[in-house]
């Protein structure tokens, strides 16, 4: 699981196995919805073990409130 704070100080949330190549897809603009937000930074970011939980935990994380998800990258 992973936020990232996108220049337009948008948040997006995602969830890969593999964050290193999801972040540099996101900075090679592969990704649509931060294609025209860049650049981008990892905010914060968790690991969490079962592609079914990750998947659980990255629709609860989309459904929190801006200040909830800010919370969150304060609280890491």
């Amino acid at each position: 699981m992973y936020l990232l704070r996108c220049a337009d100080g948008s948040l997006y949330a995602g969830a890969t196995n593999d964050l290193e190549r999801r972040l540099r897809a996101h900075g090679r603009g592969l990704v649509k919805y931060t294609r025209g937000r860049l650049p981008v930074e990892l905010a914060w970011h968790e690991e969490v073990g079962e592609r079914g939980a990750a998947l659980s935990r990255e629709h609860a994380l989309k459904r929190l409130t801006r200040a909830e998800k800010l919370a969150l990258v304060v609280g890491s």
